[in-house]
């Protein structure tokens, strides 16, 4: 990537730490293999071995995680005084079909597919992590580096808990990531101070009652009627409870009720998800969440149980740490190259180590140029521009060595 030298970030030497064209190759091979071989939250041995392996290789030290998947890897020495900063990427993949077809490296796992771009994320902290230790090995990194590669982000609470209970933090200062944004064209990313993310917590509802014949739904609890009334009147109830300015938001996944046409059932079930824009108003969503839909079960005579899953909080990027980003991206291919960005619904349990230290998260562009097909994520058709590993590579380098500078 080129540098612009009016809009650099100011040193005394240029930024070291360019991807050789060499890796580059070899990256785009290794997200093409985890791109064929996706595997599920906890479940990702093949993944954890093929980026030990290769970081092995390397000369480095990596040390997977007590629970078998996931790994950290330290670059650099560490002189227990200066706090590290941390590059984290998450490595499981979702339980969706991969619906490509004009591709060579679709899944070959049936149900299962990269499609939220952890492949992505892993191929280019692996990458940054090779081209540091280069550095590392020339005596050209100023202060040292940990690398993690986290297990089930996909999997609510999230593997970062795991993987901090696991000391991944030890030692370290700042943690900086990047999340693949197929509405960013590739060599850009978009970056906010503050709120990037949303929290969101995960539902399920079962409603319980005395069923019966269609003829004589006076003499029942009309499940399907009750389950459809808490689907449409609980989000009501809770858009006037809660400020409109806090973004909660109750969305349905799924309803089941009942097996045949003539029969009112006894039970019905809904599962969905709380987002919420606000860290302060997710604090209280359950108790608000709770009240509302027994409210609107109890006026329809059905007993309710919920199970409230806390999820995750939203990701907050700290200023300094979203800085840094911003300057490691100026130092690559000048400030033109970031765009602000919204705060999104989505969910991301990044935030949980921003609980620990501070932290920031960059939207790594993957659109290709003039791409009007309007790829998203979490769907089975997702793909990127390749060129963005380079990208997300030297935007790691230059975040390094830019924060050893400091």
């Amino acid at each position: 990537m080129s540098r612009d030298p009016e809009t650099d970030v100011p040193g005394d030497t240029p930024l070291l730490g360019a991807l050789p064209e060499s890796l580059r190759a070899e990256l785009i091979a290794f997200r093409r293999d985890v791109h064929m071989h996706p595997e599920l939250g906890f479940q990702e041995f093949r993944t954890t071995a093929a980026i030990k392996t290769r970081l092995e290789a390397a000369g480095l030290s990596p040390r997977v995680l007590p629970g078998g998947t996931g790994l950290t890897c330290d670059i650099g020495s560490w002189d227990g005084v200066r706090p590290m900063l941390a590059i984290r990427a998450d490595i499981d993949a979702l339980p969706i079909p991969d619906t490509k077809t004009d591709v060579p490296y679709r899944s070959t796992v049936p149900d299962r597919a990269h499609a939220c771009g952890h492949d992505v994320h892993t191929t280019v902290v692996l990458g940054a992590g090779l081209v540091l230790a280069d550095l590392a090995r020339e005596g050209r990194l100023p202060c040292a580096v940990r690398l993690i590669f986290q297990p089930a982000e996909e999997v609510m609470p999230g593997g970062a808990i795991t993987a901090v209970d696991a000391g991944v933090l030890d030692g370290v200062g700042r943690i900086i990531a990047v999340h693949c944004d197929p509405r960013v064209d590739v060599g850009r990313i978009g970056l906010r101070t503050g709120p990037i993310t949303s929290a969101c917590d995960r539902l399920e509802v079962t409603l319980d009652g005395p069923g019966g014949h269609t003829a004589r739904p006076h003499l029942t609890t009309d499940m399907v009627t009750a389950a459809a009334r808490v689907a449409v009147d609980a989000p009501a109830v809770l858009s006037r409870r809660i400020d409109t300015r806090s973004g909660l938001v109750l969305t349905w996944g799924r309803i089941e009720a009942g097996h045949a046409p003539n029969v009112i059932p006894q039970r019905a079930e809904l599962g969905g998800t709380v987002r919420c824009l606000d860290l302060e108003a997710w604090r209280h969503a359950p108790d608000q969440v709770y009240a509302a839909i027994d409210e609107v079960a109890t006026l329809h005579g059905a007993k309710c149980q919920i199970e409230y899953v806390r999820g995750v909080p939203p990701v907050v990027n700290d200023a300094s740490v979203a800085q840094l980003l911003h300057d490691a991206m100026a130092a690559r291919c000048g400030a033109y190259a970031i765009e602000d960005t919204e705060q999104s619904l989505g969910g991301e349990d990044f935030s949980w180590y921003m609980e620990h230290v501070p932290g920031a998260m960059a939207r790594l562009g993957v659109r290709r140029p003039g791409d009007t097909s309007r790829l998203d994520l979490h769907r089975g058709n997702f793909d990127i521009d390749e060129r963005a590993i380079q990208v997300g590579v030297e935007l790691f380098t230059a975040a390094a060595l830019l924060d050893g500078r400091a």
